[in-house]
């Protein structure tokens, strides 16, 4: 027999199937985005310091179009300085001082310039009508500094991004790795300027330094081509292919390799791609166990890093390595060693 209690419940009962099927997508749709977001730092723990391989393999000092920190000007320096200078108020670290300077060196040259696309203006082409500040704001380098870090700060993990990547999640430019290429450049300006010894950010005896012989060499030209533009067919100077890139680069090291991914697949020896070394070759497939559906090669640096030109949307870069792409090939190849026999 019913009892207004139990009759109150009854709706309550009701709704408990929907409920537990409503629960239930929950669990599976969380489940399912953990498992299928991609893992953008490969190896790299969580909370870790990063190390930029990238930064610390290039040609010291070197940036785009051939600047070195010899030829900046007395402006250039003196923007420099006060960029650095800013950072030590606010107590940064280094890492936070190349990321500024790199993002400078790509929006102005390190110029305090008075025009820009719209209403960009200063050493960040900074806009005042997006909220940066007045004009005269943005044109004082010590006040568009200070609200570039203040930005920066406000970008969780900033410090474990490549410094093009936190550049840009400041920036929001439209040409997103423009940053990468002045990076090296932006080290020396942080060693030599700001006095620091090891800009790069990385730990006493892995400092990032190129590997010896050819390998060290062929990282060494690749690194100092980021920032060119990817065009199919390609082989330099002014623009690479995938395969043209790492071709040019063992030839600079004086190691001639094949013309096309497929062929330097096949140009030594093979090895598990969790045991490369730097200057190891990785490859990307449409049926990774057939390496003639091989699409793309990239060269790894150390580091979970890799150098690649991509595509036609973006210029050679340095990037994490993908562990987790389903096309990343099992097998890496060792160039100028005694290939698997067939």
């Amino acid at each position: 027999m019913s009892t207004p209690l139990t009759r109150a419940l009854r709706p309550l009962r009701l709704l408990l199937p929907f409920v537990a099927i409503a629960l239930a997508l929950v669990l599976f749709l969380t489940v399912g985005f953990l498992a299928f977001s991609p893992n953008i730092t490969g190896r790299q723990s969580a909370g870790a310091e990063w190390c930029d391989t990238g930064i610390s393999t290039a040609t010291v000092g070197r940036g785009g179009g051939g600047a070195t920190i010899e030829t900046l000007t007395d402006e250039q320096r003196a923007n420099a300085t006060a960029i650095i200078a800013v950072a030590k108020e606010m107590d940064l670290p280094p890492r936070a001082w190349l990321v500024a300077l790199a993002t400078a060196m790509q929006e102005s040259t390190l110029r305090n310039i008075n025009y820009g696309d719209r209403d960009s203006l200063g050493l960040f082409q900074q806009r005042p009508s997006m909220g940066w500040g007045s004009p005269a704001q943005v044109t004082d380098p010590a006040y568009s500094s200070r609200i570039f870090y203040e930005r920066l700060m406000e970008v969780p993990g900033w410090e474990r991004m490549p410094v093009t990547v936190a550049a840009q999640t400041v920036q929001r430019s439209a040409f997103p790795d423009a940053y990468a290429k002045w990076e090296g450049l932006a080290a020396s300006i942080v060693a030599e300027i700001g006095d620091v010894a090891n800009p790069a950010g990385c730990a006493p005896g892995t400092t990032g330094a190129l590997p010896p012989g050819v390998a060290g060499a062929a990282i060494g030209f690749a690194l100092g081509e980021v920032g060119k533009p990817y065009v199919w067919g390609a082989t330099g100077p002014d623009a690479y292919d995938c395969s043209g890139l790492l071709m040019r680069a063992y030839e600079a090291a004086g190691m001639t390799i094949p013309r096309v991914s497929r062929d330097q697949y096949r140009s030594g020896g093979h090895l598990p791609v969790r045991e490369m070394q730097p200057g190891d070759f990785l490859f990307y497939a449409h049926d990774p166990s057939d390496p003639s559906t091989i699409y793309h090669v990239t060269m790894y640096i150390g580091d979970d890093k890799m150098v690649e030109a991509p595509n036609r949307d973006h210029p050679v870069r340095v990037q994490p390595v993908p562990w987790d792409f389903e096309d990343l090939v099992p097998l890496a190849t060792r160039p100028g060693t005694t290939p698997n026999p067939a």
